[in-house]
């Protein structure tokens, strides 16, 4: 099988897996000395370790941008391979605690992982060489939503989104904890002022930018 191909923006890489039948989107992100983090590897463990390896990239950290149960079923095997550890924002604790019995909702297997390590917390910044990500509070989708920012001062930012902002949509509010006015809030505080070349990777689907959702998706007009 190929290897999965990145996406270039200045010094930084990114890669995006979609994994398990939700197909989620894990997101690896590095800088130009191959030091990145992992963002929800939420299934498919072994192929999520083996983007990794063909990467090249030195994971040092797996940053969760919420805590439903698509976004954290490969947290445990993967943070014990990779000997890495997990943040959280708090306000998605409960969520994250839930993991198991909101997947069998749905009949699907699920593997709980052990409690995060650490916490997130508003602009808090995270740092694996020359890669440098600030984390923003975005709830309305979880309580606890967080998106990361990367070079969103210049030409080749990106964020990555989790649930917040899809191509052509947004995160859905009518889940335990959603809150719809709270989501289309975060995203014009935190995101929707940010350079229209901005490239958003969400937690599902395609890879698209601020200034394309700006001008055309229907849920922000």
């Amino acid at each position: 099988m190929t290897a999965l191909q990145p996406t270039p923006h200045g010094p930084l890489r990114v890669w995006s897996l979609p994994t398990g039948p939700l197909q989620e989107n894990a997101v690896l992100v590095a800088g130009a000395q191959g030091e990145g983090f992992l963002f929800d590897p939420g299934d498919d463990a072994g192929r999520v370790l083996a983007l990794v390896r063909d990467a090249g990239v030195t994971v040092r950290g797996i940053l969760l941008t919420h805590a439903h149960f698509d976004h954290i079923g490969a947290v445990q095997p993967v943070r014990e391979a990779l000997r890495v550890p997990v943040w959280l924002h708090p306000a998605d604790l409960p969520l994250y605690r839930m993991g198991a019995a909101s997947a069998a909702r749905w009949n699907l297997p699920f593997l709980q992982p052990d409690a995060p390590d650490y916490e997130i917390a508003q602009d808090q910044t995270f740092t694996a060489g020359d890669l440098t990500l600030t984390a923003r509070e975005l709830p309305g989708h979880a309580p606890g939503h967080v998106v990361f920012l990367a070079g969103t001062d210049g030409e080749h930012g990106l964020v990555v989104a989790g649930d917040t902002l899809f191509q052509g949509g947004i995160g859905r509010t009518d889940l335990p904890g959603g809150d719809h006015p709270q989501l289309l809030a975060g995203l014009q505080r935190e995101l929707l002022g940010l350079p229209d070349a901005t490239a958003v990777y969400p937690g599902h689907g395609p890879a698209t930018t601020v200034g394309q959702e700006r001008r055309s998706n229907p849920f922000l007009r």
